[in-house]
């Protein structure tokens, strides 16, 4: 079934010292709970870069590797994220976790 929701997102930002960051809104029913948040820290850590991710224009960046980071956050559908990636491999990065948040974390495909 193809999901026709309006989903915001931002271009992908790259520059030439290995630091790359994407906007994108949470389009997940329950947002980051626990499953989604593993999911996501679990690509996150398969990175060689650094993760880091903002939750609604806070200021506040946490650890995008952090599962308790990533669960304290409380991110609910909705919300929008910035992450942002430094290091090895950043633009690769980015553009997994954007799209396993577009694909709303796979839950559709592992629970029915």
């Amino acid at each position: 079934m193809m999901d026709n929701r309006p989903r915001r997102a931002a271009p992908e930002a790259v520059d030439t010292h290995g630091y790359c960051q994407a906007e994108i809104e949470v389009t997940h029913g329950f947002g980051l709970h626990a499953r989604p948040s593993v999911t996501f820290t679990r690509l996150a850590k398969s990175f060689p870069c650094t993760i880091e991710i903002e939750v609604n224009d806070s200021h506040v960046w946490l650890n995008g590797k952090s599962i308790v980071k990533i669960m304290g956050a409380r991110i609910r559908r909705g919300s929008i994220l910035k992450i942002r990636a430094r290091g090895l491999r950043a633009a690769e990065a980015i553009h997994a976790l954007k799209a396993l948040v577009e694909r709303d974390f796979d839950e559709d495909k592992k629970h029915g």
